[in-house]
């Protein structure tokens, strides 16, 4: 049997690393997962580079609840990538939703067992990532925005929404600088320290104020993790709705109008790194 699912990312409107709450949308940068049964054993690989570490733990943690033995029953994953890794995009949000979603379908037909729900699929995926150290938070925004689409702002240390809906359909430009960041290397009590800033930023999200809340959300981590926050005021001049630096960086994202494009590009053109054109996404992970 083989399955393929593909798992979008998702660029930050607020990061819950101060607050434990946080909002996040879906993009079209995405991982596909596929997955093909074998007799035994259980066999990663990515188009990337990355550890596999994160891949691993998902699908045993898949194993596990439905009680497979892997020496009797087994499964090759392969995960190619549109999604820059280490950059903020939950780009880990996306790997391990793909391969809970399509190892537990696999499973649960091969077996005609009962199928994982979405939230169950998204936990189990959040609780391999925060084992795998590859989040600090369990990013729970991230994690939904990736697995439905649309716009999320959550209550991350509860694991509840508090607004899940569509978001319009905007073009999305990212700006990749030439380094990586890491989320599970950042710091989060230098980030809490500016908690209340967050705060302030959060309730325009949950007033659904999304571009005011991006815009703040990214100047106030920019400052605190030593990004140039330059690289947002630039797009915003250039005529871009909304603009911030995404998750803990090193990604900066730009909301815009179709005929700001070329112009927000321009501003960037000065920066060294490149930059991606993409949409919001509102259709999530899926089966293909």
């Amino acid at each position: 049997m083989k399955r393929s699912v593909r798992s979008p990312g998702s660029a930050t409107i607020i990061n819950a690393i101060a607050t434990g709450f946080g909002s996040a949308f879906g993009i079209g940068l995405d991982i596909e997962c596929e997955a093909k049964t074998t007799n035994d054993s259980i066999t990663c690989f990515n188009d990337v580079g990355a550890d596999n570490t994160l891949m691993e733990l998902c699908v045993k943690r898949v194993f596990d609840y439905y009680d497979i033995d892997e020496n009797e029953f087994g499964v090759d994953l392969k995960t190619k990538s549109t999604l820059p890794m280490a950059s903020g995009l939950s780009s880990s949000s996306a790997s391990s939703n793909a391969i809970v979603k399509v190892v537990s379908s696999i499973i649960s037909e091969e077996f005609n067992l009962k199928p994982l729900d979405d939230l169950e699929i998204i936990n189990m995926a959040i609780d391999a990532s925060l084992e795998a150290g590859v989040t600090i938070t369990g990013s729970f925004d991230d994690a939904t925005a990736s697995y439905f689409g649309g716009v999320v702002v959550c209550d991350n240390k509860n694991r509840e929404f508090i607004i899940k809906e569509k978001m319009e359909e905007y073009p999305i430009l990212v700006y990749m600088p030439n380094y990586y960041s890491k989320s599970g290397d950042s710091n989060p009590e230098r980030m809490k320290l500016l908690a209340p800033l967050v705060e302030t930023a959060f309730e325009f999200a949950k007033n659904k104020d999304y571009f005011k809340a991006l815009n703040l959300n990214g100047l106030i981590y920019s400052a605190t993790l030593g990004f140039n926050p330059s690289i947002a005021i630039d797009a915003l001049q250039a005529g871009a709705i909304a603009s911030g630096l995404s998750g803990t960086g090193s990604s900066f994202v730009a909301i815009v109008k179709e005929d700001s494009i070329g112009d927000v590009k321009d501003s960037w053109s000065e920066y060294e790194g490149k930059v991606i054109e993409t949409e919001v996404d509102n259709k999530g992970c899926r089966l293909l």
